[in-house]
């Protein structure tokens, strides 16, 4: 089940890259503080907490880092921050679609500093609906192939979440990638623990349902906008629908 769209590739080292230079520590910390806000502080009765809370763990969040985020999303102490979630549409070059999830308590503020990074990097912004339809929410979770008990292939995870709802599951050079629909998250991250696999992430996610290929100029161009956006303040994630081959992603990197 492979034949993924590289952008899954290219996201999750990116990912790790973002991680290692501490850049998405605030935003892991902001989605442990929504977690604890919505389903309350207890992450075993939470799993969106726990999927969070395991999430800034792999990147090595700090510890008193994850249990303040606990606390303030818990609405325990003076410093508790009510967020609100918002979803932007837009354009790349090349004619790319892009969704750019943010999470404020300054709509404002969010909303200029999307817009001032759309145009300052070639993007435009698009009315509500004239893009989401290109994609699909999933549950995404991410597996090493590496584990403490050895190297794990793709027919092991398979094997682990076919019977719990997964859908597809993509080798992205050093990592499996787990689809799934966002109801079955839970069950199928339950199935890979109870398989004694460990999992990197696992999310609800935007997939894109149609992809377009583009070249190095334009993919150049597209991971620019990406990287200013995510240098937003208020800006979670950012989900696009291009393809590119190795080749050209070797030459953008």
């Amino acid at each position: 089940m492979s034949g993924h769209s590289k952008w899954a590739t290219t996201k999750h080292k990116k990912a790790i890259v973002d991680a290692k230079r501490g850049k998405m520590f605030a935003k892991m910390v902001k989605n442990i503080e929504v977690a604890a806000r919505i389903g309350g502080p207890d992450p075993d009765g939470n799993p969106t907490l726990y999927d969070a809370i395991q999430k800034a763990r792999k990147s090595s969040v700090p510890k008193d880092h994850i249990d303040r985020a606990v606390k303030r999303g818990g609405g325990v102490g003076d410093d508790a921050v009510d967020y609100t979630t918002i979803m932007y549409e837009g354009y790349a070059p090349g004619g790319v679609a892009l969704l750019v999830e943010c999470l404020t308590d300054n709509r404002n503020r969010a909303a200029m500093e999307v817009r001032t990074a759309m145009t300052r990097n070639g993007g435009t912004m698009a009315d509500p609906g004239s893009v989401s339809y290109m994609f699909n929410r999933k549950g995404v979770i991410i597996v090493p192939q590496e584990q403490e008990g050895g190297p794990t292939n793709e027919d092991d995870v398979l094997l682990a979440v076919l019977d719990a709802g997964a859908e597809e599951v993509n080798d992205l050079d050093g990592s499996f990638e787990v689809i799934c629909e966002p109801t079955d998250l839970v069950a199928v991250r339950t199935a890979l623990q109870d398989a004694g696999l460990d999992y990197d992430s696992a999310d609800a996610s935007f997939v894109p349902s149609m992809t377009v290929d583009v070249d190095v100029d334009a993919a150049t161009k597209i991971m620019k906008l990406i990287d200013a956006l995510e240098d937003c303040d208020d800006v979670q994630n950012v989900f696009a629908n291009f393809d590119a081959s190795d080749e050209v992603m070797a030459q953008v990197e």
